[in-house]
């Protein structure tokens, strides 16, 4: 019972009796018990009603299914050498309270996915638990967001935004927000943010952008000196498979073709990129791109000649 109620809200006693195969007496006997035990079973009546676990005054014990608890566990572990700063320490006593209680066989399961791990360390600026958790709950109920934010020069300027979400490139968290302001829609590093105040205001998003390319056209096109728009010969999906969102943005074109916007602050590297990909690739612009590109083709087929 307990694992169906942490399923969905508003099981009627019917319906949870069909499910464990027992009486609906049984049910509320069963209910009873768990509320003795502490969890907060609420129940309701009405078309609309049913039984409920809500947020108590203190967290009752979890119920996880085999999987769930290899996956929470070897989280903990990524969370304990990760870039939010702060979590460490209680990721490590989250995961030692776990490990203490996971049965044999799913321990050994946890220990071989850490046994055969390492961290690539990254030096990378760690963001604030806490101010993570203010933004995440900004974004999830739709409140107004003040902050400081430190721009690339390190001016620091104030902010109020209508949060849509958090995008994590496995480097860096960014909060892609509209910034009341500026009436537009920007894109704020997280380790940038100092001092997130909910400001109790509510909102509704109109016609906001996809998080993820915003992210994207930020981080991979708009920040540098260069940008290349690139016709690539392969449908949406394979073309994924080999740019990720940190490293341009793509766009479908047709069925067979996509179109792909990318920044750097040397050609060079971009013809580096082009071409290695195992796509073939038509340069729209710039044309100085196009020319180097075509002159690196002709230099690998002289030096490889028969």
């Amino acid at each position: 019972m307990l694992s169906l109620l942490q399923t969905r809200p508003g099981w009627t006693s019917e319906q949870l009796a069909e499910k464990m195969r027992v009486t609906t007496r049984t049910i509320r006997r069963d209910v009873t018990r768990l509320r003795d035990l502490g969890y907060p079973v609420d129940a309701a009546s009405g078309p609309n009603g049913g039984y409920t676990i809500r947020a108590g005054a203190s967290l009752p014990p979890l119920l996880l299914d085999d999987d769930e608890a290899v996956a929470v566990a070897v989280g903990l572990r990524s969370a304990a050498a990760g870039a939010v700063d702060g979590i460490e320490t209680a990721a490590l006593g989250a995961l030692a309270k776990l490990e203490a209680v996971l049965p044999a066989r799913l321990r050994h399961s946890v220990e071989a996915v850490h046994a055969a791990t390492t961290h690539f360390r990254r030096y990378e600026p760690q963001v604030s638990s806490a101010a993570l958790v203010t933004i995440a709950r900004t974004c999830r109920d739709c409140e107004r967001l003040r902050f400081t934010y430190k721009d690339n020069a390190g001016t620091e300027t104030e902010r109020t935004v209508e949060p849509l979400r958090l995008v994590h490139t496995g480097r860096r968290w960014y909060l892609v927000a509209r910034d009341v302001g500026r009436d537009d829609w920007r894109t704020f590093r997280v380790d940038r943010i100092t001092a997130p105040d909910a400001m109790g205001h509510r909102f509704t998003h109109v016609d906001p952008p996809d998080p993820v390319k915003l992210v994207s056209r930020g981080t991979a096109v708009a920040v540098y000196k260069h940008t290349a728009v690139v016709e690539l010969r392969a449908p949406l999906e394979r073309a994924a498979r080999h740019i990720p969102p940190t490293t341009g943005v793509l766009e479908r074109i047709d069925d067979d073709t996509t179109l792909l916007t990318i920044g750097a602050d040397d050609l060079g590297w971009l013809v580096m990129v082009l071409a290695g990909l195992p796509i073939p690739v038509s340069v729209r612009d710039p044309i100085e791109l196009r020319q180097l590109l075509s002159e690196r083709g002709r230099q690998l087929l002289d030096a490889n000649e028969c």
